[in-house]
């Protein structure tokens, strides 16, 4: 077998994903479906009241907000100097070191995987009862999930402006759905009074005020994914800043909006205890009662097509990661190879396929509980590792900016950066310290420590690799955080070297 070193482009093999193709509107529908806002509206604002005892939900919803559009400041501002399919991979290779870049490529590889997979579970486990509700079916949910794993797995390969299309359809009507509820609130509180009080600064102080940040912090989990469809943007300068901002921006205040409807139409003093009652049907109990059976029937729909938007959103986030791994060598070369003409990360595709079957299987063979033993724990520790991605990327940003300014001005690429880095550091403090309790298993079980760890162990053992490439492969090594100008490996590329369309 002859290994070979090819430039991009080359008539050998494909490399380069499709340039041109988004603009920042469908950026956008990638980046807020896989935030899956019903999804965090239906589940982790009821969730989070019921853990905590605390009503300042819409507080850390607008606190985190804050936080992450700051932290965009930079991560935008560096953003502009690259364009690049592995996201943080290449913001930390160049603003740490290539070996931290590769660690950190480990850990998102493990981090949005679970965040992906896990949504096989939610699927399942949501859209059983209503399948058999309204036709008299009873199916498992590992039936529903391979049905939802082969619609993902056949747009993974499709170009990614049908993908683009699919999720604007979905999420607008998510939207849409969220707004409705929530006006209808409002309009109906309780008591006959609209209650500010959720809205106080000081509801986000107690022994739980913790875990709520991180609450908060994972429904935003996603927004950063902008940056992954860097080179397929249209104008990359103009369009990743572009959707990042409104991305926050209309996230934030979905979620405010939402968060503090339900507690004006519970009333301020009830709202965790119906949360702890109703659980995840709480929201759709409040708008029976406001709207009427035929529009909770279409936000129960809408609340399952949204785990399927993030499923599909996810899958493409992932298989650009591995592509952008595979292209620079870090990988298996092949990763790197796309459809014709650049359409889709064809093998990076397939492979995140089989490990969502892998996983779907497994756990039907064993007998898992889908919604806590896989959404719930694998979705949790997969956020766990987005924040630790974020807070790592943070310190890139700063040391980036600190060897090479570029014309950025000092809020830009000094100011920001390091009022974010120590906001984040916070919140990382407190995610590993209230892991467990985010978790629900109790205090010293080994999922408690052992994700945050892990995730140390993964991060060592990439960065370790890195290191290893630096001294038995230098040419894979110099072309780490290169992106679309870095020389490739090529391991016995066919003619051509891609996938048919």
């Amino acid at each position: 077998m002859v290994r070979q070193f090819l430039p991009v482009g080359s008539d050998l093999v494909s490399t380069r994903l499709a340039a041109d193709r988004l603009g920042v509107p469908a950026v956008l529908v990638f980046v807020l479906s896989a935030a899956t806002p019903l999804t965090v509206v239906v589940g982790v604002v009821t969730t989070g009241y019921a853990t905590t005892g605390l009503i300042g939900i819409p507080v850390a919803f607008a606190a985190v907000g804050v936080l992450l559009a700051v932290f965009a400041v930079g991560f935008v501002a560096m953003g502009r100097q690259m364009a690049n399919a592995g996201a943080f991979y290449p913001y930390v290779a160049h603003g740490i070191g290539r070996p931290a870049g590769v660690g950190a490529a480990w850990v998102a590889l493990v981090a949005y995987n679970l965040l992906q997979v896990g949504l096989y579970g939610a699927v399942g486990a949501a859209a059983g009862p209503l399948l058999g509700s309204w036709f008299g079916w009873s199916l498992s949910w590992w039936v529903i999930a391979l049905a939802a794993w082969s619609v993902t797995a056949v747009l993974g390969l499709s170009r990614v402006e049908l993908n683009g299309r699919v999720l604007a359809v979905l999420l607008l009507a998510e939207v849409a759905v969220i707004v409705v509820y929530s006006l209808a609130s409002l309009a109906h509180p309780a008591g006959g009074v609209v209650s500010v009080q959720a809205l106080a600064p000081q509801n986000l102080i107690g022994p739980g005020a913790g875990a709520l940040l991180v609450l908060a912090l994972l429904g935003f989990v996603g927004f950063e994914s902008s940056v992954v469809f860097s080179e397929e943007s249209k104008d990359p300068r103009r369009t990743v800043p572009a959707a990042t901002y409104l991305a926050v921006g209309i996230t934030a205040l979905l979620y405010v909006l939402a968060s503090w409807a339900v507690t004006v139409a519970t009333g301020p003093g009830q709202v965790v205890d119906r949360s702890r009652d109703e659980s995840t049907g709480l929201v759709f109990n409040l708008a029976g009662a406001h709207l009427g059976g035929e529009l909770v029937a279409v936000g129960q729909l809408l609340f399952v097509t949204s785990i399927v938007a993030a499923l599909i959103s996810f899958h493409n986030t992932v298989a650009r990661y591995m592509f952008a791994l595979g292209r620079e060598g870090v990988l298996p070369a092949r990763l790197g190879w796309t459809t014709m003409h650049g359409n889709a990360p064809a093998n990076a595709s397939l492979v995140q396929s089989g490990l969502g079957l892998a996983v779907i299987v497994g756990y039907a063979a064993g007998g898992h509980d889908p919604l806590v033993h896989l959404f719930f724990w694998a979705g949790t520790s997969g956020g766990l590792g987005v924040l630790f991605l974020i807070t790592t990327t943070a310190v890139a940003v700063v040391g980036f900016f600190a060897r090479r300014p570029s014309g950025e001005s000092r809020w830009r690429r000094v100011v920001a950066p390091v009022i974010a880095l120590a906001a984040l550091l916070v919140v990382v403090a407190l995610a590993v310290t209230n892991f467990g309790l985010l978790l629900g298993v109790p205090e010293g079980h080994v999922l408690g420590w052992g994700v945050p760890a892990g995730y140390v162990g993964v991060g060592v053992a990439g960065t370790l690799w890195g290191l290893r490439l630096r001294a038995r492969r230098p040419e894979v090594y110099a072309a780490i955080g290169r992106g679309a100008k870095a020389a490739i490996p090529v391991l016995g590329a066919p003619p051509l070297g891609r996938w048919p369309t």
